[in-house]
């Protein structure tokens, strides 16, 4: 990459580097452990930005795999990297590339063999099944996997929750100069998705078909997963709504929460619950463009649920398993979260003040049996509210699991 083009990455890392992002220690000391770390996240959510804040810090070299000038650079891959050796090289939306991940395998065994262990790969994609499936056999061993999520409360500012929870983690929509802005930098983020990003991927579907399915994801956010039904609005097959599911989980743009199903005796929910994952794009879909809009409209308690789940699993230890409990009886708790170590944790999600939860999570309590009981809910402080229960504000609740 010429002097000019680096210069143009590092002021777009300085004009978006205003928040210090959790997963930028994450990575560093993955590269300080590991020969190769792969970056997973949705487009646009600042992975070049903290690469190339990386990359400042030690020697590096930076390859863009969506420009052709960059891809011809790696038309003799062994030939480029052989010369890389000592620099850590970051390749951006690798998944361009599947063929690469066998001469990386080979580059970084014989950099092994040279003393140079650690540190090799910085690769970026905003692929995740694709990217999983394309590295796990050529570089089992030598790579660790690390998803960032958008921009988090604790790294905004637990002042800015309303923007946040408005406008999404996405950092040029939260930064936007306006409510009015924000929503225009979604609506095009939206429709790049559908009419660039996803068909370079390879499925050909009509843009207005996807967008139609998930803006019935949006009115439906939180709810039980029902094929049937999204069939019926969108006009295809239940196998294809299956399909066009399992693409927009792939680019992490939709979460597939799965039941908790460890009570055998117990007539559970089997069905998961879908969530948009970024909050923005739930109203941006719905075309919510104010709090005041937001507050008014039927979906506020599921992307406010949404919202709140998304927050906690990302800063919940790496390798935790999130979960929602429901049972035929009323039994029902909105997340629980199995800690590395087993430990599991009950979480309610309310947008009151009141510290009081429903019997269906006394219910569900009964039958996870957790360690943890929490509320999370619009109060300001943290209280006990009985039988080991605590009641918290969101940010609360993060500083607790990150702590962990």
């Amino acid at each position: 990459m010429n002097k000019i083009t680096l210069q143009i990455f590092h002021g777009m890392a300085q004009l978006q580097g205003m928040y210090q992002r959790q997963t930028t220690q994450t990575v560093r000391s993955a590269l300080d452990a590991q020969a190769a770390v792969v970056l997973l996240g949705p487009r646009q959510v600042g992975k070049t930005t903290l690469a190339l804040e990386i990359a400042k810090q030690r020697p590096s070299v930076y390859l863009d795999l969506e420009r052709d000038a960059d891809r011809q650079v790696l038309t003799e891959p062994d030939l480029y990297l052989d010369e890389q050796v000592g620099k850590l090289v970051i390749l951006d939306e690798v998944q361009r590339m599947p063929d690469l991940f066998k001469n990386l395998r080979g580059q970084i065994d014989m950099r092994r063999r040279k003393g140079a262990r650690t540190g090799q790969f910085l690769l970026l994609g905003s692929a995740s099944n694709v990217l999983l499936h394309q590295s796990a056999e050529s570089l089992a061993g030598r790579v660790r996997y690390i998803e960032m999520p958008p921009l988090l409360l604790d790294e905004v500012g637990a002042d800015r929750l309303n923007d946040l929870w408005l406008r999404g983690g996405f950092p040029d929509s939260f930064q936007a100069d306006s409510d009015r802005d924000s929503l225009i930098w979604r609506e095009d983020f939206l429709r790049t998705y559908l009419e660039r990003d996803i068909p370079a991927l390879g499925p050909r579907i009509p843009a207005a078909t996807l967008r139609r399915f998930w803006t019935m994801l949006a009115h439906a956010q939180g709810g039980l997963l029902n094929a049937a039904a999204l069939a019926g609005g969108v006009g295809v097959s239940g196998q294809t709504v299956g399909r066009y599911l399992d693409l927009l989980v792939d680019l992490m743009l939709v979460r597939r929460l799965q039941p908790w199903n460890e009570n055998a005796g117990k007539r559970l929910v089997k069905s998961p619950k879908v969530f948009v994952r970024d909050s923005g794009l739930v109203h941006a879909l719905l075309g919510l463009g104010s709090i005041e809009n937001l507050l008014g409209h039927p979906v506020v308690g599921g992307s406010w649920e949404g919202f709140c789940i998304e927050t906690l699993i990302a800063a919940a230890p790496t390798g935790t398993e999130p979960f929602f409990y429901r049972t035929a009886a009323g039994a029902e708790l909105d997340l629980v979260l199995r800690l590395p170590g087993d430990e599991i944790w009950a979480i309610e999600i309310k947008r009151t003040t009141a510290s009081k939860v429903s019997r269906g999570f006394h219910l569900g309590v009964d039958g996870v049996k957790p360690d943890r009981k929490i509320l999370v809910y619009a109060g300001e402080r943290e209280v006990p509210a009985g039988d080991g229960l605590r009641a918290m504000p969101l940010a609360a609740a993060v500083s607790q699991l990150r702590i962990l």
